[in-house]
């Protein structure tokens, strides 16, 4: 904050909110805001019926509840002072906002993550210990899947299924569980819907949760019966793409570069025209976060970086194709830490 010329740090609901104290604010219409002051104490100002639910961390920072009847913005003004420069969360809500911009006209506001990112995106050996656990809880279920039947069962049928397995393998929520099936896995962020599997459907699974605190994530792909020459060669060259992109994701390369590297196998096929969105994404208590692994990116991965490595063929109405694995960059190489085959599985 010094460096940055940052005076004050606020945060409310989000995943810095819990990074820094342990406590993940529910997303209300009371708010919930830790401030801290560049050279005082920080307070987590807290509506008093969710007190109860902060574990007090004394020297780390102090609880401040407030009553319904209470200004909560005023309490969080008073703990702000006469800070010039305050940071404030992504993720707070507008009305809050606008409300302390009111409150401290001579304020000017910018981004927490100026301050958290850098911190939040290095992942220490607990950080990527929660990671690696939950990534094997969905590879398990990934797994799992090749046993059960796909044809004649609907979309949101398959996706209530997935849901549960990952809450029963320790999840402590399901973030989201694509399911989509032949031509609707050309949308890659289809909605399961009503839609009945048929044989020769290709259908995408595409997964994630919270455990621990920290999220996985994971598409694997799944054919009822034998692939059609077409999907099988698309399949290939996604994986061929997958793999060239894990394998650039070295310490020192760039964001930009590991994109590039899955795009030019897909260019060698004429199918990087169907490749429509980034090849990763950040993943740490957010299941979206820095780093981006898009062009245009220039930031140099660094030891502790967690990020999806996920390609993508999407022919509008025909198929759509997806392979995703978390990675780790560690000074001996990029880490895999989904283990789940990665072969387009034949089932029922």
């Amino acid at each position: 904050m010094t460096e940055l010329g940052i005076d004050a740090l606020c945060v409310s609901v989000g995943p810095d909110l819990p990074y820094l104290t342990g406590y993940e604010a529910m997303p209300l219409e009371r708010l919930t805001m830790l401030v801290v002051p560049r050279d005082e104490a920080a307070t987590l100002v807290v509506p008093r019926l969710e007190a109860p639910r902060v574990v007090e961390q004394p020297g780390v920072f102090s609880v401040e509840p407030w009553d319904e009847t209470d200004d909560p913005i005023e309490r969080v003004v008073a703990r702000l002072g006469d800070a010039a420069v305050v940071a404030i969360g992504d993720q707070t809500w507008a009305r809050f906002v606008l409300a302390l911009q009111a409150a401290t006209p001579d304020a000017r506001y910018r981004s927490a993550t100026d301050v958290t990112g850098p911190l939040r995106v290095v992942k220490d050996s607990d950080e990527i210990a929660r990671l690696r656990a939950a990534a094997h809880a969905v590879d398990e279920i990934a797994l799992s899947l090749r046993e059960i039947s796909f044809a004649g069962r609907t979309e949101h049928d398959l996706h209530r299924e997935i849901v549960e397995r990952m809450l029963d393998a320790g999840h402590e929520r399901a973030n989201f569980a694509i399911v989509a099936t032949g031509p609707n896995a050309a949308s890659p962020h289809h909605d399961p819907g009503a839609r009945v599997v048929e044989r020769g459907d290709v259908v995408l699974c595409d997964f994630g949760g919270t455990m621990d605190g920290y999220c996985s994530d994971i598409t694997r792909m799944y054919v009822v019966g034998k692939p059609s020459p077409e999907v099988r060669d698309a399949y290939e060259a996604l994986t061929l793409a997958q793999q060239r992109a894990v394998e650039t994701a070295t310490v020192g390369t760039t964001c930009e570069a590991v994109d590039a590297a899955a795009r030019s196998v897909l260019a060698d096929t004429g199918l990087d025209r169907w490749f429509i969105h980034r090849t990763g994404h950040g993943i740490g208590m957010d299941a979206h976060e820095d780093p981006y692994v898009v062009a245009g990116n220039t930031t140099v991965l660094e030891p502790g970086h967690a990020f999806s490595i996920e390609p993508g063929v999407y022919v509008p109405g025909s198929f759509g194709l997806r392979l995703e694995d978390i990675v780790v960059a560690d000074r001996d190489g990029p880490v895999r830490l989904n283990e789940a085959p990665r072969d387009l599985a034949v089932v029922a």
